[in-house]
């Protein structure tokens, strides 16, 4: 863009300013390249005359090509750049030395092109900082999946546990012993070669892979991700006439490589032939930019409001609130979310909805359609149903952690439930949440105790340890009936200490490093690794906010890393005095560790407990709720 420029004539006799004449211009290192002008290279015996540094890019020339008479800038565009930032000094760091004055044959960068400037400028800059590293500091490496598994023997949840995650319905056997087919990195050939690898250890979407020959060395094998593009089914090099190169480090081993490999590989697994074609329609995600839905709002949970998607990412979606005028005002999800609907479904079902102050929609907005939602199942409300006032169970969808004595507070249609938290409730309901019946986020009364889960009493409530029966008792309120619950729970495959990505939904922008923790049939206990226990969160296993090891790398998302010991440190004590309020209501009352099998009677009803296990990894139904007998 500066290749045609020409400077503006003016009085180049017009003394600068004091500061700018005394400035002095050290040599340029002998690696910048040498800019010419018309053919000819321009050198100064006197630096202070004849040369000038770009106060806004950093490019040093001769001083008489600058702009404006005090010759603060190579070009107009970067003097109206500089007023326009409002920035009082160089946006790149002046390339003058105090005190040392360039040579009698120093050479001088004349205008160029604004992409050479900077080249030109970011290769001096690394000069400088080489020569200036006498002591390197070590620097900070990134998180990787498979060293941290390696080291501490993790294992991670397989990727048929999240069925909404790609390749999660059509993973096949992919297990160890596969073989497969990548790059030889164990090669001093100057073109890309291949050799074949065995899958040596799964950890979701990555692979611990060892090149073929090595038999028990680990000493080269290595991580990636299985539905990366380097990985290929074994034969795929045949087909593409791509060379199949054994590693230098084991050329020596055999003289008859063919009839080893004939010998290795005969019965042996790889990968389906379409393996790469089902990753890429796996990843092919139906909800578009632009597309208007209706989503929870994220200041008053008992509404929704009309938002755009802004951006889609492994089917995780940002959503711009439709009014938001500086765009940061946004919401994550997945698209499988359950705070989202199409447009419509507020006034359809009875649901609080904030009208927009946008009369119609901006040009390229659309409806998404209806069917790209996840669909609830139909429940039948014609007979026995819930009703407003009765009590049950409910994750806290503000503390993720805990689970509350709750309250119906409204029936809406579909099957749609208002609940609120009691105890912590806005006078006006403007905290209130919606829940599926089918939700499993919502429990029975009783399933806390059954299950050996702390149930987090109303604020307030200074009756402990608490107790379902006396609570009813006293609120003249009852219980919802166990036989409207979903009791559904699926053969997920979790088992405790299992390594996953899981998203914070606190933050539901940053997907994490976590682990299972505690099982409890379908409800999975999520800790997020490096933090403390008290912002863990219960999820269920079939969440579309849980994703397998690697899901981040395959998808370009980025993963937040275990926080470091400096980290914990600091969130450690303000954890702790959070905490030591929170714990007032809790004063004196120590968690459950049996049941109490017998009751009173309660309104001339008899409730009886079922005894259960603690953590029920057996996947499958199970009768884990209060037995409400007649």
């Amino acid at each position: 863009m500066f290749d045609g420029y020409d400077s503006c004539s003016e009085d180049t006799s017009s003394s600068s300013s004091s500061d700018e004449s005394e400035e002095e211009v050290a040599p340029l290192p002998s690696s910048l390249p040498i800019i010419k002008n018309n053919g000819q290279v321009y050198t100064y015996p006197d630096g202070k005359s004849g040369m000038a540094t770009c106060e806004m890019c950093g490019m040093v020339g001769v001083r008489d090509a600058f702009y404006s008479k005090t010759k603060r800038f190579c070009s107009v565009s970067c003097s109206r750049s500089y007023s326009s930032n409002s920035k009082k000094a160089s946006i790149l760091a002046r390339l003058q030395v105090a005190g040392k004055p360039p040579t009698k044959k120093a050479k001088v960068l004349q205008k160029q092109p604004l992409v050479a400037k900077l080249a030109a400028y970011a290769q001096y800059q690394a000069t400088l900082q080489n020569q200036a590293k006498t002591k390197a500091a070590v620097p900070v490496e990134g998180f990787s999946w498979g060293n941290y598994i390696n080291s501490n023997s993790f294992t991670a949840a397989p990727v048929t546990c999240f069925k909404h995650a790609p390749m999660g319905t059509c993973w096949g056997d992919i297990s160890e012993g596969v073989r497969v087919e990548v790059p030889n990195t164990d090669c001093s050939l100057p073109t890309k070669v291949f050799w074949i690898a065995g899958i040596v250890k799964l950890a979701g979407y990555n692979a611990l892979l060892r090149y073929e020959g090595f038999e028990n060395d680990s000493s080269l094998d290595f991580w990636c991700n299985v539905c990366g593009s380097d990985i290929h089914p074994v034969g795929w090099c045949a087909t593409s006439g791509k060379p199949l190169v054994p590693p230098r480090t084991i050329q020596h081993k055999y003289t008859n490589w063919k009839a080893f490999l004939v010998k290795r590989l005969t019965g042996a697994k790889t990968l389906p032939p379409d393996f790469s074609q089902k990753v890429s329609e796996s990843m092919q995600y139906p909800f578009k930019t632009s597309m208007r839905v209706e989503v929870v709002d994220k200041t008053h949970l008992c509404r929704t409001r009309v938002a755009v998607v802004e951006s889609v990412i492994g089917g995780r979606l940002r959503l711009l609130y439709e009014e938001s005028e500086d765009k940061t005002d946004d919401f994550w999800c997945h698209m499988y979310s359950p705070l989202i609907h199409h447009i419509g479904w507020s006034r359809s079902i009875g649901h609080r909805f904030k009208r927009s102050d946008i009369t119609k929609k901006q040009d390229g907005h659309f409806d998404a359609p209806p069917h790209l939602f996840m669909k609830v199942k139909e429940v039948d409300a014609a007979g026995e149903w819930f009703k407003e006032g009765m009590k049950l169970e409910a994750i806290d969808p503000l503390n993720l952690s805990a689970i509350c004595v709750a309250t119906i507070r409204k029936v809406l249609a579909d099957g749609y439930l208002m609940i609120g938290i009691d105890g912590s409730e806005a006078a006006d309901g403007s905290d209130w949440f919606c829940y599926h019946a089918t939700s499993p986020s919502i429990f029975p009364v009783g399933f806390c105790e059954i299950n050996m889960i702390e149930l987090t009493p109303p604020r307030g409530y200074t009756k402990l340890p608490f107790k379902w029966f006396d609570y009813l008792r006293e609120t003249d309120s009852i219980a919802a009936p166990v036989k409207l619950f979903n009791k559904e729970v699926p053969n997920h495959g979790f088992h405790v200490g299992m390594k996953l990505e899981a998203v914070d939904l606190m933050e539901p922008r940053l997907v994490c490093v976590a682990t299972v923790t505690r099982i409890i049939h379908r409800l999975l206990r999520i800790h997020f690794d490096g933090w403390e226990d008290e912002y863990d969160q219960w999820v269920d296993c079939e969440s579309p906010d849980l994703y397998p090891v690697g899901w981040c790398q395959l998808t370009g998302y980025q993963l937040q890393p275990p926080a470091p010991q400096s980290s914990r440190d600091s969130q450690s004590s303000s954890s702790k005095q959070k905490k030591k309020a929170k714990s007032q209501q809790y004063k004196g009352h120590k968690k459950m560790t049996s049941l109490q099998l017998k009751e009173e009677l309660l309104d001339g009803e008899e409730y009886s407990f079922l005894q259960g296990a603690s953590d029920q990894e057996s996947n499958g139904s199970a009768s884990y709720y209060i037995k409400q007998e007649p």
